[in-house]
This record gives C-alpha cells, structure tokens and sequence, in this order.
C-alpha cells in the first residue's frame, strides 16, 4: 500500500480502534450544531481574523518574527538621545555605534568627555527608564576627533608640523 491507501487504512484503524473503547463517533459538519452544516456568513459584530490590523501591531509581529526586536530598541537610543539624556548633554554628545550593550558616545571636547565619564551611572539609569533594561549595559566615552597630519602617499613618522608650531 502507498499514498491515499495508507492513509484510508490508518483512519479506519483509529476509528475502529476507538470504536473498541466506546468512544463517540463525530459527524461530519461543524461541531455544536447537530451535524449540520453552517453557512458561512459576514463576520457581524465581533472581531474576526480578516478585520484589518493595526499598522503598528503588524509591524512589532513583523519584528519579532525576523529578530529585529533588539536592533529597533537600539535605534530608539540614537532616535530619541535628546530626550533620554537631556538637552545639555545631547549638544554637547552624540551617540556613535551601539554594539553588544556598549554604547560608544563622542563628545565635542575633552572636558565633556570628563564630564560624561563622571555622569555616567546616571546617564545609563536615564537609558534604562527610556528604552528599557539591558538595551545599554556600558558607555565608552570618547573625546573629539584630532585632525589627520597624514597626508599624501609618503609620510615620514614622528610629530611632523606639530613641533613647528609657536
């Protein structure tokens, strides 16, 4: 036997089967009603599954679907960094890269990355209450960027123009 034919001879194997064991035999049509058939109707009143869905349920099901959960409430601490930290310290900070829970700031000047390392611990509790808990697990403050004295193809290692000056 192959196919439908094994098949057909399982389903009559578990129906004698629960025949033997004085189980109640199910009629074909909808259960509850009596063996007959229901029409189906217009949904009525009541929610149905092809009632349209909110844009924003469909997006966070998307989301969690395809593991992008994560990365979104990361993308809420670069979206939302002036409201989470406040507006002194986001003028003076911008959020850099968020990688593994380590979220690397870049300050305009090397006092606001002093600053920022002595407020720290509540920057990350301001982080926490915003976007929630484990989102931001540590900050690595870095000071501004120096400009690049290398320049061309041929270079000659040590201070260059630097010890020129004044």
């Amino acid at each position: 036997m192959r196919g439908a034919d094994l098949a057909r001879a399982a389903l009559e194997a578990a129906r004698a089967s629960a025949k033997e064991r004085g189980a109640r035999t199910v009629r074909k049509g909808v259960r509850g009603t009596g063996g007959r058939r229901r029409r189906r109707s217009w949904s009525g009143p009541g929610p149905d599954d092809r009632d349209p869905q909110p844009l924003g349920r469909i997006a966070s099901r998307i989301a969690g679907e395809r593991g992008w959960t994560e990365r979104l409430t990361g993308g809420q601490v670069f979206a939302r960094w002036a409201k989470l930290v406040g507006e002194d310290v986001a003028e003076h900070a911008r959020p850099v890269t968020l990688e593994d829970g380590e979220l690397t700031v870049q300050a305009d000047s090397t006092a606001w990355a002093t600053q920022l390392r002595l407020l720290q611990r509540e920057l990350l509790k301001r982080i926490a209450a915003g976007v929630g808990h484990g989102v931001v697990k540590r900050l690595k403050v870095q000071g501004p960027a120096a400009p690049s004295w290398r320049y061309g193809p041929r270079h000659v290692p040590g201070r260059g123009p630097r010890d020129t000056y004044g």
